[in-house]
């Protein structure tokens, strides 16, 4: 299967760079800043359990200008564990790409399970479309393309508070408290809201100037405060939060 790099003009690409980092090395990802690194080579031989598919869809992105986008391998096995541990059934996926980790929640997730995935451009996740048919879970995969914000509240119009197992913040960092408090809505009591970036290359160490860094900052210190969850920040890839409603 041979999928060339894609630049859709939809997905805006120049507004999305300036939503990231540009010190991307900073971040621990086994693709991105420890891609050489023994110490992951190590982490990566002695703990990766990664579907055939899966291996497909990294390697597929791998080969894009914009992989450093793509959620860690190491990561996304974690949080598909944790789905798993808690027997999820319904998951939403704020933020898509090439649908590296939707593809690992729907195999985790029981024949009935459904995860949503928001995106505001499906150009890379048809990328992933191949390859969520081949693994036998496109079935379970709803994919909204539109703001994530309008899709969360179609959601909770439609009465789906409190039905959602587990929820992966990982999008535009301006959204990211309105998301936070959208998907805790849409979260049942046990629930889990995994947050992507949180350390943001190091940036949150001087959160000034920038408004994407001022919004992860003040999101980090907001959920550390937050009653209704409990909380671990983990030095995992860019850093990743992971809220546990109460």
């Amino acid at each position: 299967m041979t999928i060339k790099s894609v630049h859709p003009p939809s997905y805006n690409v120049d507004k999305r760079r300036k939503c990231f980092p540009s010190d991307v090395g900073n971040t621990f990802k086994s693709h991105v800043g420890a891609k050489n690194d023994p110490l992951m080579k190590y982490l990566l031989d002695h703990s990766l359990r990664e579907h055939p598919v899966l291996t497909k869809l990294r390697m597929c992105t791998l080969q894009e200008p914009r992989a450093f986008m793509m959620v860690a391998c190491e990561q996304s096995q974690l949080m598909a564990n944790l789905a798993k541990l808690i027997k999820a059934k319904k998951v939403i996926e704020i933020g898509v790409y090439t649908g590296y980790n939707l593809l690992n929640m729907a195999l985790v997730l029981p024949e009935d399970g459904k995860v949503v995935g928001c995106d505001i451009s499906e150009d890379y996740a048809n990328i992933g479309r191949p390859y969520w048919k081949e693994a036998e879970v496109e079935h379970k995969i709803d994919l909204r393309i539109k703001p994530a914000l309008e899709t969360l509240d179609e959601l909770l119009k439609a009465g789906e508070a409190g039905t959602f197992d587990f929820a992966f913040i990982d999008a535009d960092k301006i959204n990211y408290s309105e998301y936070y408090e959208k998907c805790l809505q849409l979260l049942r009591k046990g629930g889990i809201i995994a947050l992507d970036n949180v350390l943001w290359g190091k940036r949150v160490l001087n959160p000034v100037k920038d408004p994407s860094t001022q919004s992860i900052h003040q999101l980090n210190e907001r959920i550390f405060r937050d009653t209704r969850v409990n909380i671990s920040m983990l030095t995992v890839g860019d850093g990743l939060t992971l809220a546990f409603k109460l």
